[in-house]
Parts: C-alpha cells; sequence; structure tokens
C-alpha cells in the first residue's frame, strides 16, 4: 500500500487541528458579551489567536501545496467508481481554496476595519487594503459563509473518510494515518 509521506500526515493533521481550533475561536469570541474589562481582554485575546491560527493555516496549507506538488500524492486505490475519484477531487480543490481563502479573507477583513495582524506578537503582517468599514462588513460575512462551508466540506470529507475505513474496508483512511509501517510511504 502506498502511504502518503510522514510530512504531508503531519501537515494534514496539523492543519485540521488549527481549523478546528480556528472555528472553535471564532464562534466562542463572536458570541461573547463584553461585560467588564477582563471580558473585552478575554475577547481581544481570542481575536488575536484566531488570527495566529488562520494565518498558521495559510502558511501550512501553502507549504502543503509546494510539497505535493514536488512529491505528489499515492495514486487513487484500484477499484473505486470513476464518481467518487471525481467528488473526492472536487473535496480537496474545495478544501485547498477554502485553506487559503479563509484566513486571506479574514486578513483583508481586519486590514480594512483597521485592525493590524500581527502574527504571534512578533511580526506584523501588512494591511491588504486601507480602512473601508463597509469593506470590512462584507469581508466579515464572507469569512463567517466560508467558515460554514468549511465546515460542511470538512464534514464530508471526514463522512467519507470514514465510509472508506468500515463500509468499504479499503486503505483509503489508513494511508493518511500518522502509525506507518517503513517501506509503506511515499517520497
Amino acid at each position: 500500500m502506498q502511504r502518503y509521506s510522514p510530512t504531508q500526515i503531519a501537515l494534514h493533521w496539523l492543519i485540521a487541528v488549527l481549523i478546528v481550533a480556528a472555528l472553535i475561536m471564532g464562534w466562542y469570541f463572536n458570541s461573547m458579551q463584553i461585560t467588564s474589562p477582563a471580558s473585552f481582554k478575554l475577547k481581544a485575546s481570542m481575536i488575536a489567536w484566531h488570527k495566529w491560527v488562520g494565518i498558521s493555516v495559510l502558511a501550512l496549507a501553502v507549504l502543503r501545496l509546494i510539497w505535493r506538488a514536488r512529491r505528489g500524492a499515492p495514486a487513487p486505490l484500484p477499484g473505486q467508481p470513476a464518481w467518487q475519484l471525481k467528488a473526492a477531487g472536487l473535496i480537496h480543490l474545495l478544501l485547498y481554496a477554502l485553506m487559503l481563502a479563509m484566513p486571506l479573507v479574514g486578513w483583508l477583513m481586519s486590514s480594512a476595519k483597521g485592525y493590524p495582524v500581527v502574527w504571534f506578537n512578533l511580526v506584523q503582517l501588512p494591511d491588504l487594503v486601507d480602512k473601508n468599514e463597509a469593506l470590512g462588513h462584507v469581508l466579515g460575512w464572507s469569512h463567517a459563509l466560508m467558515a460554514y462551508a468549511i465546515v460542511a466540506i470538512v464534514g464530508l470529507h471526514a463522512l467519507a473518510a470514514l465510509k472508506h475505513h468500515f463500509i468499504d474496508r479499503d486503505a483509503t483512511l489508513a494511508r493518511m494515518l500518522p502509525s506507518c509501517r517503513k517501506g509503506d510511504t511515499q517520497a
């Protein structure tokens, strides 16, 4: 069985954990009420962490795409119907598009609203657009819609992996799991 490389597997699961963390933080701080200086400080901290995670997802997704372009991926398992291969290709394309677009739209939104993006309190990223509250509002709605889209698409991706594992009983999921026997990996 050809598997994904340890680097591809690590990037896949790290990005997955970061996306889930960003979603949880985003929904949490959007539901927070500012009732005291402490709650204001907590919300500001959560927003900063959300931005750090989002920019990290963007950087890791770019790295993952470069790695995949240079090293490739294992061929699909034999015997899969053409419609499943096309659906998997579309889901992967949408996931990659959202992993890139969602953090970029968030960064654009922060710029338009006049809030800097400072990655891990170390690197202030440049504003991508001038301050524009109306644009910031539109970008905020776009960012929120993308959050719902990524939840739906990640859900489909996970359900398909589980279907392959438990119903089809093939190695689709196993090729992306961290446990790996020597000699089973692709470059």
